[in-house]
């Protein structure tokens, strides 16, 4: 399939950057950053980014300003932990975070407010119930659907968890903006109350379909079986039982069995893994129009290839073919958003010292 904007330059400026195809632009937007995690919109030109090492900053994409927000927690940034996904809905703020406790580390959710720069009527609403000393695994990606709040977690590194419905690693989570259980979430035998879905390994990725209205998730296989996934509440995913990946020290598969009958397979799947984070909805119909190639496509980011691939949507709903749209210019992408003009943002999971400099890219078209 044709790569319609496929830049393979080098950045050599924290400038704007012209690129070989159709007058697409990339632009550095807002501060140097270390380790960008995770972003999103408070308006249509204000957004939230944290840093994984405990840090959120409120970016203007309009004019580059940018405020760093005060009374962040302390987190536990080793590793894959530290402050990584946010969202930002009706006024409120959630963010997600590996916190120590005294048995261990688990994964926590907050939710807050944001004035005058600062975390005010900051609330834990949620805490993992399976500490550990592990730095592995979080997930930590968040999505809002009908006022409920999915989040992924990773089974961290243990992929025994991710088939013990009783623990919440290797699950997706539901919860009310409170933090309360939804009346109706799954009630299944064995089940921790807040778990949505199992059998999942390290998902990076969730968004909700604006079409269908469906939660999509991916996830990380180990050397191969990388995953997309529509989530179903109740249902299982696999982990480790099903799996289309490899191990690493001795490239066995991981499973005998690719599908099993009461296991949810996997929509699309990478082998070799791409390492995926972070994914986006392009709408069917941007406000601009910049990239109407693009429209109905899933953007999803890719750690391991440092590329930005586009997934296609065929008439059933359902992945059917991918491009590259970005490859090796931003470095390894972490996360990837649409802003209301149609242009493409993008976090790298890169520092200050990195080429290019961690931070917030712009991918747009004049």
């Amino acid at each position: 399939m044709v790569n319609f904007f496929l830049i393979l330059v080098c950045i050599v400026s924290l400038t704007t950057l012209s690129v070989r195809a159709e007058n697409v632009y990339i632009e550095k937007i807002g501060p140097t950053l270390k380790n960008p995690w995770g972003m999103d919109f408070i308006d249509d030109s204000e957004l939230l980014v944290t840093e994984k090492r405990g840090r959120i900053y409120r970016i203007n994409i309009s004019n580059g300003s940018y405020k760093e927000i005060e009374n962040v927690p302390e987190v536990v940034s080793k590793r894959q932990g530290g402050l990584l996904d946010i969202i930002f809905h009706d006024g409120l703020v959630f963010y997600c975070y590996s916190k120590t406790t005294s048995k261990g580390v688990v994964l926590a959710i907050d939710r807050a407010l944001v004035l005058d720069e600062k975390l005010e009527q900051r609330k834990t609403i949620f805490e993992s119930n399976n500490p550990s000393r592990s730095s592995y695994h979080f997930g930590c990606r968040l999505e809002i659907s009908n006022r409920k709040l999915f989040a992924t977690l990773g089974e961290r590194g243990n992929r025994l968890n991710a088939q013990d419905a009783s623990v919440h690693a290797g699950s997706i989570i539901r919860l009310n903006l409170d933090g309360t259980i939804p009346t109706d979430n799954p009630k299944i035998d064995g089940w921790a109350p807040e778990n949505y879905s199992i059998g999942h390994r390290n998902p990076q990725g969730l968004k909700l379909n604006p079409e269908t209205k469906e939660i999509w998730s991916h996830e990380h296989g180990p050397k191969g079986g990388d995953e997309i996934n529509i989530i179903i509440a109740g249902e299982n995913y696999g982990w480790p039982r099903v799996s289309h990946g490899f191990e690493y020290g001795t490239n066995d598969k991981v499973s005998e069995y690719e599908t099993l009958p009461g296991f949810n397979d996997p929509e699309w799947f990478w082998t070799p893994s791409i390492a995926p984070s972070g994914m986006d909805f392009y709408p069917t119909k941007a406000d601009a129009n910049m990239f109407p190639e693009l429209n109905g496509n899933l953007l999803v980011g890719s750690l391991k290839f440092k590329r930005l691939y586009s997934i296609s949507i065929n008439e059933s709903g359902l992945p059917e073919s991918e491009s590259i749209l970005i490859d090796s210019t931003l470095g390894r992408i972490r996360d990837v958003a649409v802003a209301k003009d149609g242009s493409i943002l993008i976090l790298n999971d890169e520092s200050s010292l990195s080429r290019p400099k961690g931070g917030l890219y712009r991918v747009f078209r004049e």
